[in-house]
């Protein structure tokens, strides 16, 4: 089974550390310019909510969420 996969856009960042403050364990911000810093596409089980759930506070959008379909038909 596939698992959900993460991506980040950083020209769209806007540097609010949402991620960050939702997900450390996943998402962390460049020191230099403080855009969203990705450390784990594809997130242990035990991170999905956070991980979903700062995808959805992300202010600008640039964080992405790709969960796999489910297999039911």
């Amino acid at each position: 089974m596939r698992r959900p996969r993460l991506r980040v856009d950083r020209e769209r960042c806007i540097g609010a550390g949402m991620c960050a403050l939702t997900a450390p364990e996943v998402f962390d911000q460049d020191p230099d310019d403080g855009r969203v810093l990705l450390l784990r596409a594809e997130p242990p089980a035990a991170l999905h909510a956070a991980a979903r759930l700062a995808a959805g506070v992300c202010p600008s959008g640039a964080v992405t969420l790709d969960e796999p379909e489910s297999g039911g038909t």
